[in-house]
């Protein structure tokens, strides 16, 4: 049987981050019961019981501010109108300010079985600048609780190329973190997004240069891979057997549904996304979709994708670009921004920090 992914968008937030543009809304109790109600009632509009559900993930916004009640209920319908592997990958997003010992074990009982924690740096500075209102104290409880209540399979966000940054720090938040029972990291170099609050020259002058940044990041890697974080795609590190189960679905084409305002899906070729509008979403007896690529899954979408992944494209899944991608290679081999392993092609550490010139250079 085929198997599928399901996203469910979970808008609300306590507060918005300054460099965060996912869609998101305040949180109020009323909003989010209608919310859930509008939810459910997708999940009974896309039913399908043909295809095998192997991974749902909870992201946002911040899901864990809705109760385990309602994140109960998500799961209980999943479980009716999809045909719920019984090994399921099943992650929730969690802000460390919504974890207590109570609710993470309600949670852990309704079937989440990952979580991934907005750390986001072990420097309380760092912390402050991005508008995070946990201390990496209460960052490193919420680990601990989460552990406690039975969670074993733990990510956390790590956030580097902040103003005034060092090497020295980011070696600090990933000894703090690998002290923790976290299993994957998902590290990201700060990019100021159009229409935050970091869209200004005074944050933009003071993050730091390409070069900088670069160094930064090969640091990272390098700091992460010493405690056995390997890296498996651009910006995911996990130990041996935790990679993203339902975030590897995105890298290598593989279907999934998504449910709630402002998702978006890739269905059976075709690519659709959520209006960003939670009242008219909540209003809707569907939720209203807007077609984004009848034709997606083309052989350049497939290995630009692969390329991300550190175990790379085979070159033989893409044979119509297979003689142009060769060609292009040597160049970039002696750079040092790719490896060939027989027919696979990959890019190295230093390829990730330039991918998107590379895939591009290479796909087109």
């Amino acid at each position: 049987m085929k198997s599928l992914g399901i996203y469910i968008h979970v808008p609300f937030c306590g507060k918005k981050c300054r460099y965060c543009d996912f869609y998101s809304v305040s949180y109020t109790k009323k909003q989010a019961e209608m919310y859930c109600d509008a939810v459910l009632r997708n999940i009974r509009r896309y039913s399908d019981k043909n295809s095998v559900t192997d991974t749902v993930y909870f992201g946002g916004g911040t899901p864990s501010l809705l109760t385990a009640g309602q994140i109960s209920q998500y799961i209980t319908a999943i479980k009716e109108y999809f045909n719920l592997s019984p090994d399921a990958e099943i992650t929730l997003e969690a802000n460390p300010n919504t974890l207590v010992p109570e609710k993470l074990t309600a949670l852990r009982n309704a079937g989440v079985n990952r979580l991934s924690i907005g750390i986001q740096s072990m420097n309380n500075d760092e912390l402050r600048f991005l508008g995070r209102t946990h201390t990496a104290e209460r960052a490193g409880k919420a680990v601990r609780d989460a552990c406690s209540a039975g969670f074993d399979n733990i990510s956390c966000d790590l956030m580097i190329a902040l103003p005034n940054q060092t090497v020295e720090n980011i070696r600090y938040s990933i000894q703090r973190i690998s002290e923790l029972p976290v299993s994957h990291i998902s590290a990201y170099i700060l990019k100021i997004e159009d229409g935050t609050a970091f869209d200004c020259d005074e944050i933009r002058n003071a993050v730091p240069d390409d070069d900088t940044s670069a160094d930064l990041y090969l640091a990272m890697v390098r700091e992460l891979k010493n405690h056995g974080f390997m890296q498996y795609e651009v910006s995911n590190f996990a130990k041996s057997g935790f990679e993203s189960r339902h975030n590897s679905r995105y890298w290598k084409s593989l279907d999934y549904i998504g449910i709630g305002v402002s998702s978006h899906s890739f269905l059976n070729g075709i690519r659709f996304a959520v209006e960003p509008d939670l009242q008219k979403f909540i209003d809707s007896p569907v939720q209203p979709i807007t077609i984004t690529d009848r034709n997606a899954g083309s052989p350049e979408e497939f290995a630009m994708l692969r390329l991300r992944l550190s175990e790379g494209l085979d070159l033989n899944d893409v044979k119509s670009k297979k003689d142009s991608i060769i060609k292009k290679i040597p160049p970039l081999i002696k750079a040092g921004y790719v490896n060939l392993n027989n027919e696979t092609v990959s890019l190295t550490e230093k390829g990730f920090i330039v991918s998107n010139s590379i895939i591009e250079y290479l796909i087109f």
